[in-house]
């Protein structure tokens, strides 16, 4: 026997959202008891929330507001905008136009020519001096001279591999050299199609750097992974150089083919690297 008619009459052995869920037993109005709880209460919502004017109530309780979207959370009084543009790193456009005062150096060149004549490497290797050749490791003879002090990798086709000189003087004196003793040696060398490929230069900006706060404010030019490499793998946007920038300051730039890009390069990164120094 139902002792509260009003209320419904259930079992908790009955199924959730089955065709036996139970349904409210009608008084005597025209409105049930849960009827009648769920129309005060969208009453009370309507009348606790005010549009804005030229607006219309909406269910959900939220309304669009130029360039934001507000929403009502329950029980809570203040209301919160989110805005819909998102956060992007910033990158200094213009390098400083106060000179720091440091110069990178010249580390390394590599240079690249082409002695228009097939080589016979174990000749070479028989009669010149400073020579390594080994087939079975590389297919290359390794000749080293003194001044400038330089290696060269001189290959079968004619193609020779100029490395180790400091500046592009150095490069080009340095294959001429290598290129006479080929031609002392019998072969027909000439000396053709010589070309920088690449600069690697140094420098210390004489401060500490924060490299991980460094890597999250420009992640869309860097790589940083301190497990596999100390160093922040820093890509300038215009250019090909690459910058190894490590937490001491000591910054390696590689990947120029001009002096002047070198230059251009720390001169942009400059200005971003005092931004996180370490105090």
């Amino acid at each position: 026997m139902n002792l509260y008619p009003y209320l419904p009459i259930f079992s908790p052995m009955m199924p959730h959202g089955s065709f036996m869920t139970p349904q409210p037993v009608q008084g005597t109005n025209n409105w049930s008891v849960l009827e009648e709880l769920q129309r005060q209460q969208q009453q009370q919502a309507n009348t606790s929330l005010p549009c804005p004017l030229g607006q219309t109530p909406q269910p959900s309780h939220s309304w669009t507001v130029a360039g934001s979207t507000t929403t009502a959370l329950p029980g809570n009084a203040p209301l919160y905008n989110t805005p819909l543009t998102p956060m992007t790193p910033f990158t200094p456009a213009k390098p400083d136009p106060e000179s720091s005062g440091i110069v990178p150096q010249l580390q390394n060149i590599v240079s690249t020519v082409n002695l228009g004549c097939k080589l016979e490497l174990k000749t070479i290797a028989l009669k010149a001096r400073n020579v390594e050749y080994n087939p079975k490791r590389f297919a290359a003879v390794i000749m080293r001279i003194r001044e400038p002090r330089t290696t060269a990798l001189i290959f079968s086709s004619g193609k020779m591999v100029c490395t180790g000189a400091k500046s592009e003087q150095q490069s080009r004196l340095a294959a001429r050299k290598y290129a006479r003793v080929v031609q002392k040696l019998g072969f027909p060398a000439k000396f053709l199609d010589f070309r920088i490929q690449n600069m690697v230069g140094t420098c210390d900006v004489k401060f500490p750097i924060r490299l991980e706060s460094l890597f999250l404010t420009h992640q869309q030019f860097s790589r940083y992974e301190p497990e596999l490499f100390p160093a922040l793998i820093y890509r300038m946007m215009k250019s090909k150089i690459a910058l190894l920038i490590f937490a001491s300051g000591k910054i390696v730039l590689t990947g120029a083919k001009e002096t002047t890009e070198i230059f251009e390069a720390f001169d942009n990164i400059h200005p971003i690297l005092q931004c996180f120094r370490k105090k």
